[in-house]
């Protein structure tokens, strides 16, 4: 299996140039007894078919290709430890946005110093252990060629996957042929040593013309692009007139050239908001954003060197050939491609090659980055990692499984979602949640909800679902519980994407651990001991019409009440309340169907998709449709949850019909008793109004008080 080397450098470099970089090498050999060579920047040599051998105590030798040895100095000698960590857990620290940039620049002057080797791969150190069975992800790097490109997402993606990166020597001349064999080759490797996992290939412009040539190649092997900015749209870049100009450029005045490369391929202001916590004051933010953008400025003095003329004129070269290769070969891909597009990049069209490989390719999904540029692995966003799970891209072996494949949200996850995505929402609804004991006492809070699982939450829909946020913030935020959501399989069928499709509230919700409506799902999550979120009304409840607020609309039959019994779990009813202080329904589906266009438009975009085979009528052909909505001034989201209702030893009691359709109508009946005892308590509460709200914090601050209980 072919070798790696691993880079570090360290964090000695960001501030303080006294420190020379630490920049090492480990060079890992599959087929070896375990050990790693630790070796100096001077020996980075290592390549598809290298060897390492021990030639003395202090030196090595590494094969370089060609029947060539080199001599490196060994520096460090350590045992590789084990390879894969624990599962992770809820709110794990994936430590995206603690690089940047600067990391990036500062490791190129490093990795750039020429060695007379070929192109060859390595494994960040900062990946550090993945998962058991992680799948290999490549990264193909773009016009630098340097294999960095990844430096802001190498902690979160080394969880993960098994990370490797392809580094070109900035001297080198290999041409695309000869770089669509070399990654082949691993690709072959890799596939032969685990045929039932896919293999992940990440090509950031020039890569992904790499990535798609490779794939067409190889269509029987399970792989999974990943194409940022593919450089597939070369022929109809906005720098075309600029190319013959570089080329006839006095060698004096190329040092500007990187300058303005830098300024076109990526937004040096989204570079410059990493790690910079959007909940400051602007004041605060703005002075981070000036910090980094004066330390970031003086570095770009580098990219001369990462990308000297003749090295320039060369990789230009190799994009035009690039492109007119995979462009050729667009038809034999048969992998699953993720696109990701930037609306302000000033390279490349890629906004309309987003379009135009989505109509082409036979399985392409795309995701609309409208504010970033070419650059859009280096700027701030959203970490990769993120992308691929949200867009259900993310698996261990053939075919997904939304259980066993998911990897709970991390903390940076948790933030952007509460705080970016729907923080504004739940700032308006300042959502009070109440529990029940096994006593019977209702208490604030959540401690009336078991911790261990099984528990199935079983509740009712609020309109368009608003609850389901704040519900699932909560039990992050107070129990540190992953609540399992079974979701619409519209949210994940992907037929209403398009080229234009941005990463929102859909993706965001598969972040947060939904998973398709089906027995065999909860079936799963019940033998994982998982509390999962039902809603038995499901979208005629979250869609229902006028005059129906808080009216229950469940199926006769007790879908849920028998599989709780098989696996013991506990059965939580709860009630919301709250929708009719947000907004009033102006437009239901009946109002909806009377106006021509839109009623066209509804039985164009809408699917009848009968979730439950043995029901018919309105619960099972569930309509799908946008309602018209009139917001009010915000009041207040309130929860209750009942007393838990244990079935725990009673699987043959509940194996007859009758008695698990009593435990059913139990079930629907403290739901309804839920929402009428939040209707009337809500009355009595001074703070329902956001006005009074916003009062109390301005005066007090911390958590809003509510009702007396």
């Amino acid at each position: 299996m072919v070798s790696l080397a691993a880079f570090r450098v360290s964090p000695s470099l960001l501030i303080n140039s006294e420190y020379k970089p630490c920049f090492r090498v480990r060079a890992l050999s599959s087929g070896g007894s375990g050990d790693s060579t630790v070796l100096s920047a001077d020996s980075v040599a290592v390549n598809g078919a290298s060897v390492i051998r021990e030639k003395g105590k202090n030196e090595s030798l590494i094969d370089v290709g060609n029947g060539k040895l080199k001599h490196s100095v060994v520096v460090e000698r350590k045992l590789v430890k084990g390879v894969v960590s624990k599962d992770l857990e809820v709110l794990w620290e994936d430590g995206y946005g603690t690089q940047s940039v600067k990391h990036y620049l500062d490791a190129a002057k490093e990795i750039i110093k020429p060695d007379g080797g070929p192109p060859r791969w390595f494994c960040p150190v900062e990946c550090g252990s993945p998962l058991k069975n992680s799948p290999t992800l490549l990264f193909l790097p773009g016009l630098d060629g340097l294999g960095l490109g990844l430096i802001l997402h190498h902690k979160p993606l080394g969880k993960a996957f098994e990370v490797r990166c392809l580094h070109i020597p900035v001297h080198d001349r290999t041409p695309f042929e000869g770089l669509v064999k070399f990654v082949e080759q691993t690709v072959r490797l890799e596939h032969a040593s685990s045929t039932n996992k896919p293999i992940y290939l990440v090509g950031d412009s020039f890569g992904g013309c790499l990535a798609l040539a490779v794939a067409a190649r190889n269509p029987s092997i399970d792989l999974v692009l990943i194409l940022v900015n593919p450089a597939t749209s070369f022929g109809r870049s906005q720098l075309q007139p600029l190319f013959p100009i570089l080329e006839a450029l006095p060698d004096e005045l190329h040092v500007t050239v990187p300058y303005l490369l830098s300024f076109v391929m990526g937004d040096p202001m989204k570079m410059a908001m990493v790690n910079i916590d959007s909940k400051l004051p602007s004041r605060q933010r703005l002075e981070q954003m000036s910090g980094n953008l004066t330390a970031l400025l003086p570095r770009l003095s580098g990219i001369a060197d990462i990308i000297p003329k003749d090295t320039l004129l060369w990789k230009l070269k190799l994009l035009k050939s690039a492109s007119a290769y995979a462009n050729s070969r667009l038809h034999a891909v048969k992998a699953e491609v993720l696109m990701l597009a930037s609306g302000k990049d000033n390279m490349l069209p890629s906004g309309d090659e987003a379009k135009r490989l989505k109509s082409t390719l036979q399985n392409c999904t795309v995701r609309y980055f409208k504010d970033n540029g070419h650059t859009l692995l280096l700027e701030d966003g959203i970490s990769l990692l993120t992308i691929i799970k949200g867009a259900s891209k993310y698996r261990r072996s053939r075919k997904l499984d939304p259980v066993s494949d998911f990897l709970p949200p991390s903390m940076t996850e948790f933030k952007y979602a509460f705080d970016q995505v729907v923080g504004l929402l739940q700032f308006a609804t300042s959502s009070v949640m109440f529990s029940t004991l096994e006593e019977g006492k209702i208490v604030k809070g959540l401690a009336g909800v078991p911790n261990e699982g099984p528990v199935l939450l079983v509740g009712y829909h609020m309109l368009m679902g608003l609850e389901l946020y704040s519900l699932i913030e909560e039990f992050l935020r107070e129990k540190n519980i992953m609540v399992r959501g079974i979701a619409h399989p519209t949210i994940f069928s992907g037929k209403r994407e398009d080229s234009s499709t941005e990463f929102y509230i859909s993706d965001w919700i598969k972040v947060m651990g939904g998973v398709p409506v089906s027995a065999k799902n909860l079936y799963k999550l019940f033998s994982t001991k998982s509390h999962v979120l039902l809603y038995p009304g499901g979208a005629r409840e979250a869609l229902h019409y006028k005059g129906e607020e808080y009216k229950c609309f469940w199926p006769d039959q007790q879908e849920f009440v028998r599989m709780a019994a098989r696996f013991g779990a506990t059965i939580v009813p709860f009630g919301a309340v709250g929708e009719d202080d947000i907004a009033d329904l102006v437009l239901d589906y009946n109002d909806l169907m009377k106006i021509p266009v839109v009623n066209d438009f509804i039985k164009e975009n809408s699917h009848d998709i009968n979730l439950r085979d043995e029901i018919s009528g309105e619960v099972a052909n569930q309509q799908l449709f946008i309602p018209g909505l009139l917001p009010k001034v915000p009041g207040r989201f309130y929860y209750l949850f009942g007393k838990p209702i244990r079935t725990k030893g009673k699987q043959d009691f509940l194996k007859d019909k009758e008695n698990a359709n009593q435990v059913y109508l139990h079930v629907k009946s403290e739901v309804e008793s839920c929402i009428a005892y939040l209707l009337k308590k809500r009355e009595e509460d001074p703070y329902r109004n956001i006005v009074d709200r916003t009062v109390y914090r301005a005066t007090y601050g911390g958590e809003v008080p509510t009702f007396k209980l």
